[in-house]
């Protein structure tokens, strides 16, 4: 599963390839999970061992098996560095494994690449393992159970990756293929995240369904566990539309449409004659400017309403405007996935939007820009 987030990274582990990895605390939750419940599994197929050898066995099955979503990770990366985009870093966490890979593929077939890296890495490691398991191990033994628990794991954690829907590796295949075919990135976003929540419903209902019709009673685990999944499909699904439904308003920001027209003023000015100038130009925002008419800072709209009116012709201007760094000057031209770039590389509430040659156009409000997504 390889899709951006912004999770804390956890215990760095090393850099193959360059990447870095990361191990998230919750892992030791997941570890402990499969080590329970996998030790009757390894206690049945291992007579003769006492529970603690049993239980160091399982244990070390789930250390094999996160090593194994690690190299499905890793496939995902190696081809997305391959095409050129930066790769942040891989986190193994509760679910698996995510990688942070910062710029999607400029092409549906790089992006069907990618995202078939990483189940075809862990079908392949099936195959050996089945292979390994056939022919090269001894029939009975710790080496032996182990190599059958890890070739089938990595058998379902491939096929369950190839489940065509977001946020699964197969559910950005999907997305592939629909932007192959309508030349369209969202179109094929909006079609595998709807696949996706119907996916997650899946994972619960059909096993549910299965045990329902062949009369068997459905263990408590099974379904948490398929109800963890479910959740974590479902959720990832929605925050891919909600991800669609902002790209498909990105044509229409513009830092033009915009700005609030802003009045110049001088820093030792009183707060309510700014305000009153300001009300009378009908402008929405002040500049701070020195006595040579260049600007210097931007006046908070935050700050001024936090300022009680009786204080007002007390309180400067000056000492309500952030001073105007480099970054918080911005091209009055910039629009769309340009725009916001510019916005995230210094978060602020507003920025003094300029023409080509200097000029002052006018404030962009970071609430004027949130707005404009308001119930995506």
């Amino acid at each position: 599963m390889s899709t951006p987030v912004n999770a804390s990274p956890g215990l760095r582990m090393g850099r193959p390839f360059g990447i870095p990895v990361y191990v998230s605390p919750t892992w030791l939750i997941v570890a402990a999970f499969i080590t329970i419940s996998f030790q009757p599994v390894f206690a049945d197929s291992l007579p003769g061992y006492s529970d603690v050898a049993t239980y160091a066995v399982a244990l070390a099955f789930a250390v094999l098996l996160y090593v194994s979503v690690l190299l499905h990770e890793l496939a995902h990366c190696v081809v997305a560095k391959h095409y050129g985009l930066p790769v942040r870093r891989i986190t193994l966490y509760l679910l698996g494994g995510v990688s942070e890979i910062e710029r999607e593929p400029e092409t549906a077939g790089r992006e069907f690449n990618v995202a078939f890296a990483g189940p075809l890495l862990s079908l392949g490691l099936a195959a050996v393992g089945f292979l390994v398991y056939k022919f090269a191990v001894p029939a009975e033994g710790i080496v032996s159970v182990l190599v059958l628990q890890l070739w089938g794991s990595n058998a379902i954690v491939g096929v369950f990756n190839l489940l065509p829907g977001l946020p699964l590796d197969g559910g950005r295949m999907l997305r592939a293929a629909v932007w192959k075919v309508t030349r369209d990135s969202g179109t094929g976003t909006l079609a595998a995240a709807w696949v996706g929540r119907a996916v997650a419903v899946a994972v619960v209902a059909v096993p549910l369904l299965l045990n329902l019709m062949s009369g068997q009673d459905t263990g408590f685990g099974q379904m948490l566990w398929s109800i963890v999944l479910a959740s974590f499909i479902w959720v990832g699904a929605s925050q891919s539309l909600r991800v669609a439904r902002v790209r498909a308003r990105l044509p229409q920001l513009r830092a033009r449409l915009l700005a609030r027209r802003a009045i110049p003023v001088t820093a030792e000015v009183p707060l309510s004659e700014a305000l009153r100038r300001a009300r009378e130009a009908g402008a929405g925002a002040m500049v701070l400017v020195d006595h040579d008419g260049h600007p210097i800072g931007i006046v908070n709209e935050a700050a001024v309403n936090a300022t009680p009116e009786h204080r007002r012709p007390w309180v400067t201007v000056g000492s309500v405007a952030r001073s105007l760094e480099p970054s918080l000057v911005l091209g009055a031209d910039l629009e769309g996935e340009s725009l916001l770039d510019a916005m995230r590389g210094t978060p602020a509430a507003e920025y003094l939007l300029v023409e080509r040659g200097g000029e002052i156009y006018g404030v962009l409000a970071t609430a004027d820009v949130n707005r404009m997504f308001t119930g995506v």
